[in-house]
């Protein structure tokens, strides 16, 4: 089931994305071209699919048009990644099994190709299939999510200035809330406010994709230093390399696949008011921990 759930998403997710991009033959082609490079280089459209799937609980069923939601989620992520890539931040060969847009297509174009899927993002949520001030309500959250006040932007700043430096737990927790669990958060909370939840149950979402997204982060430390740079399809030890904080460096490996679970499990008990149209989100919050496995 859950696996036919990450199939029809990633695929509805593509389809959104296949449509609202410039086409690569689109003048000026580079841009174009750069662009797609990075959306379409595989993913696991894991925003898109915790929109979706926040939608379909909170409305009964999948609401039209909420995949141009994911869609704009998808173009937020990899813009984040084209940039984290670059020489400047991570300095990142490799990408999801593929050249980073920057050595394909070089550092001018890579920055540009990023800041196009930041504008083309808040284009297409400009353009929402939904209530007015619902789409006003998104685009706020998601700007939050990716700002500068414990939002991604933020998240990565303190990243890297963490870097060859003794970091405390607090740091560390604000590094991975900001960094990751914010635009993961604000995926789960759009994908509600879409589908017309109440103030309560945006409180319920929120709660959730905080818990979902540290827990996700914690995973991803895990596998930088337990597997292959083939089997992540990036660089593998780049965080120990550069001594950034993580989970792992901390407190272990093992406690901090423990402490991922709690996460996970603390995550679900927040839904437990929508009853079984919550399974699906439930079961996605296993699955981002049991990726170890």
């Amino acid at each position: 089931m859950l696996a036919e759930t990450l199939e029809q998403g990633r695929a509805l997710a593509d389809a959104a994305l296949e449509r609202l991009l410039p086409a690569a033959s689109e003048h000026p082609v580079s841009i174009h071209r750069a662009m797609r490079h990075s959306v379409f280089a595989g993913g696991k459209r894991l925003r898109p699919i915790l929109c979706m799937e926040a939608a379909r609980m909170v409305a009964g069923s999948l609401p039209s048009g909420v995949e141009d939601l994911g869609a704009a989620l998808e173009m937020l992520h990899t813009y984040s990644l084209v940039h984290d890539d670059l020489p400047a931040l991570d300095n990142d060969d490799l990408r999801r099994g593929r050249p980073t847009c920057h050595k394909a297509f070089g550092e001018a174009v890579a920055i540009l190709a990023g800041d196009a899927l930041q504008t083309h993002a808040y284009l297409t949520l400009s353009r929402l299939q939904c209530e007015p001030a619902a789409r006003v309500r998104i685009i706020e959250e998601i700007a939050r999510g990716t700002g500068t006040i414990n939002g991604m932007i933020g998240g990565q700043v303190a990243d890297l200035e963490s870097e060859h430096a003794q970091v405390d737990f607090k740091t560390l927790e604000y590094i991975h809330k900001a960094k990751t669990a914010a635009l993961i958060s604000a995926s789960v909370v759009g994908g509600g406010l879409y589908a017309g939840a109440d103030g309560e149950a945006v409180e319920k979402l929120r709660s959730f994709g905080q818990r979902i997204g540290l827990a996700f982060q914690i995973v991803d430390d895990v596998l930088d230093v337990t597997q292959t740079s083939e089997q992540l399809g990036k660089t593998a030890g780049k965080d120990k390399a550069a001594e950034k904080a993580t989970y792992p460096a901390l407190f272990g490996v093992e406690p901090s696949l423990q402490k991922a679970d709690e996460l996970a499990k603390c995550a679900g008990s927040t839904l437990v008011s929508f009853g079984n149209r919550a399974d699906t989100l439930k079961a996605l919050a296993n699955f981002l921990v049991e990726r170890k496995k």
